[in-house]
């Protein structure tokens, strides 16, 4: 009995782990740790060697020659537009015959710009004169039975005077005489109604020809023949809403957007040079012609209008274009002029020094100036800058002399 105990006993001895197959499984997790940081230090390594070489982005502006002779009591900046700019449309729906303009060409008012097919139109007209001319002929045959009828009144009056007539007869013939004339009254009624519906039939026409409003430039063309134009939008943007963009050269003045903490600074009649971006160089004398009175709450800003003493055919609208508004008196103060003018954002603080940072062929040159007064959100440059130089407006704080930027667009 005990050798049958002996032999069943279950051997436990086989379940030990070697220790050396224990050792060797802890080693392999160290060298998956061991491989997981030299793969996390080769990525930071090569974000490292990728970002090496990249450039700072900057945002630059170009310094602005400073007007003369007044001091400049602000600055600011906006666009050209004019006050007479019309989109042209067509009173109907109607698909494009013709187009007689081109972009760039002077047009003059009533000047035909484009035409509409009108062939349905013209059979309406044609057949409301028909029907005019019908009505109006049976005046005529009205007329004949009417000098008929009163010749027969007037008979039937002596014959009844005679008493060889009855009354009976000449009432009757008064009645047709009377029966006549208004039926000639209503015809004449019915003829001014074919008229009115001629001239109905007659304005469909006329919209069926697209003209100028008035004399000025056609800036774009915005229709082609076979296309389908309507004065609202309609068919899911394939319908054109205009023909043509009419400015009237003559209306162009400046717009800006003047802080609302300065507005106490312009008013109407206060003289403004402004220097369009096309031409830096060219002193444009103008004059503040309105203040809109109303401000935007969300810009807290107040709209300025300025009008140009002398327009040139230069002058284009949505140009951009600085301004500065001018003080009454000419400037009494001695002194070296400003030489240039640049945003405030463009001035650093370095040791007590004021410096700028000009861009040239992509590359940061630190440059020292002299700071004369502030003009709104521009600062008065007196000496160390030139007009038109690039400076260096908003970028990183660490920049430094001959580094390599890169000009954000």
């Amino acid at each position: 009995m005990s050798t049958t105990s002996q032999a069943t006993k279950p051997d436990l001895s086989s379940l030990r782990i070697d220790r050396t197959q224990r050792d060797a499984g802890r080693g392999g997790k160290h060298w998956g740790i061991v491989v997981a940081v030299l793969v996390v230090v080769a990525l930071i390594a090569g974000a490292a060697w990728a970002l090496r070489d990249q450039k700072p982005g900057v945002e630059v502006a170009v310094a602005q020659k400073a007007a003369t002779g007044r001091p400049a009591l602000l600055n600011a900046s906006g666009y050209v537009t004019p006050r007479r700019r019309a989109t042209v449309a067509a009173k109907i729906t109607g698909r494009v015959t013709g187009v007689f303009f081109d972009e760039g060409v002077h047009v003059k008012e009533g000047q035909i710009l484009a035409t509409l097919d009108d062939s349905d139109v013209k059979r309406a007209l044609e057949s409301a004169v028909a029907d005019r001319n019908s009505t109006r002929a049976q005046i005529t045959d009205l007329e004949v039975q009417l000098k008929n009828a009163e010749i027969e009144l007037n008979r039937a009056r002596a014959l009844q005077a005679a008493g060889v007539q009855s009354q009976e007869t000449l009432d009757n013939a008064t009645t047709t005489v009377d029966s006549l004339k208004a039926k000639i009254a209503l015809t004449k009624v019915q003829v001014a109604g074919s008229e009115a519906r001629i001239a109905e039939a007659q304005q469909a026409v006329n919209n069926c020809v697209i003209r100028a409003p008035f004399d000025g430039v056609a800036v774009s063309k915005d229709a082609q023949v076979g296309e389908m134009i309507s004065p609202v939008s309609a068919g899911g943007g394939f319908t054109r809403t205009g023909v043509a963009t009419i400015v009237d050269m003559n209306s162009n003045e400046i717009e800006v957007d003047v802080n609302e903490a300065y507005i106490a600074r312009v008013e109407p009649g206060q003289p403004v040079t402004a220097i369009l971006d096309a031409y830096p160089d060219w002193q444009i004398s103008s004059k503040v012609r309105t203040v809109i009175p109303t401000a935007d709450r969300q810009k807290a800003t107040v709209k300025v209008r300025i009008s140009f003493l002398k327009l040139d055919p230069r002058i284009l609208p949505d140009m951009g274009v600085k301004v500065s508004f001018l003080g009454s008196e000419p400037d009494q103060q001695v002194g070296v002029a400003p030489a240039a003018l640049v945003p405030s954002g463009a001035v650093r603080d370095e040791s007590g020094r004021k410096i700028v940072f000009l861009v040239k062929d992509n590359q940061l040159e630190r440059r020292a100036v002299t700071v004369g007064n502030t003009r709104g959100s521009d600062a008065e440059i007196v000496a160390g800058l030139t007009a038109g130089d690039t400076v260096v407006v908003k970028g990183p704080a660490d920049l430094h002399d001959g580094q390599a930027v890169q000009i954000k667009r």
